[in-house]
């Protein structure tokens, strides 16, 4: 069964061709990193007329990398939600173009769920035994679930403020680091000190929520230079604080990393062990990250999986993956389907 994924929830406008849900017969993903690195974060208005220009193009060519014609497909999938509205609306257009024009089924799906069935393709399909713990971790979204079956989701906690990707990029920010910022992050702590500055773990109660608006404020505080401010005035915000000249950036950006990652592992570890889960599963832009794949198998006695690198990010073929699993539990949608740009991920998600 050939499926055709269409994602364009926020920065990427992707298509990919999936066979049966598990093989990746094509996977095309067109960036706009270089388009925000200016703004130092993504620019919805223009990330939507970026998806309206690359949309068709980048669909031609993941059919015709498939080797098919578009008539062969057997159904249409497209990200539903939860996304930037204009960026999701590219895409839901653009689907139902194609299932009109081609007769095809539609179907409309959750951008998390997406990121978990990217576990499926980058383990050929394998069969995992329930239940597992999956912390999906990107830009947007900080999510900690309990999957007890294909379709069967339970939310155990997420973040209260900044997702981490978030976090990863305004520190970055702070840092005088390129856009994005959790890779530059990542390649500063290499060379820096992760016990450098004893910066706060996030949210360390007994829930298995995250808060990392806190972890942020203090890297601003240890690391750049307070505005003067006149006396009897409060302290204006400070929206480009100025890196202070005595500090290391490796050193900063090791020991945030070291309080962000803690936080995401030690809450994890602590789920799968009290829901009795068979393994941990990674997901989202941040998966990519090697200090917390690392750090999640050393402090778990469970196995870890996470995406291979290309799949960490926002692609097609994971859209594609997913669709295949709910095709297979009768969904199809009509053309009068509409974008969800919150849309949270449980077991009621396609009920909406």
């Amino acid at each position: 069964m050939y499926i055709l994924g269409i994602e364009s929830s926020c920065d990427e406008t992707a298509a990919a061709v999936v066979l049966d849900g598990k093989t990746i017969v094509s996977n095309i993903v067109a960036s706009q990193i270089d388009l925000h690195a200016k703004y130092g974060g993504v620019f919805p208005e223009l990330a939507s007329r970026a998806h309206v220009e690359a949309i068709s193009g980048v669909v031609e060519q993941a059919i015709q990398d498939a080797g098919i014609s578009a008539d062969k497909l057997d159904a249409i999938a497209v990200t539903r939600g939860p996304g930037l509205v204009g960026s999701l609306l590219v895409g839901m257009n653009y689907a139902k173009g194609m299932a009109l024009a081609l007769d095809k089924p539609l179907l409309g799906i959750n951008h998390l769920e997406g990121h978990v069935y990217s576990l499926w393709l980058s383990d050929g399909g394998r069969e995992i035994r329930f239940p597992v713990v999956i912390l999906i971790v990107s830009g947007g979204h900080t999510e900690l679930l309990l999957m007890e079956d294909h379709g069967q989701y339970k939310r155990l906690g997420g973040t209260l403020d900044d997702a981490a990707g978030e976090a990863f990029d305004k520190v970055g920010r702070m840092l005088g680091l390129p856009f994005p910022g959790g890779p530059n992050i990542e390649r500063a702590a290499q060379q820096g000190n992760a016990v450098a500055f004893r910066f706060p773990r996030a949210k360390r109660d007994e829930s298995y929520d995250f808060s990392f608006s806190g972890l942020k404020t203090a890297v601003m505080r240890e690391a750049t230079v307070p505005p003067i401010t006149p006396p009897g005035q409060k302290r204006p915000p400070e929206k480009n604080p100025k890196l202070r000249s005595d500090i290391s950036v490796a050193d900063v950006a090791a020991s945030f990393q070291d309080a962000l990652v803690g936080a995401l592992v030690e809450k994890t570890v602590r789920a799968a062990k009290a829901y009795g889960a068979t393994e941990i599963l990674i997901a989202g832009g941040v998966s990519a990250n090697q200090a917390l794949r690392q750090r999640m198998r050393a402090e778990s006695d469970l196995p870890v999986r996470y995406p291979p690198l290309n799949l960490c990010t926002d692609n097609a073929a994971m859209i594609a993956a997913a669709a295949y699993q709910r095709y297979q539990m009768g969904l199809r949608h009509n053309l009068t389907l509409d974008v969800l740009p919150m849309w949270p991920l449980t077991s009621d998600t396609y009920a909406i």
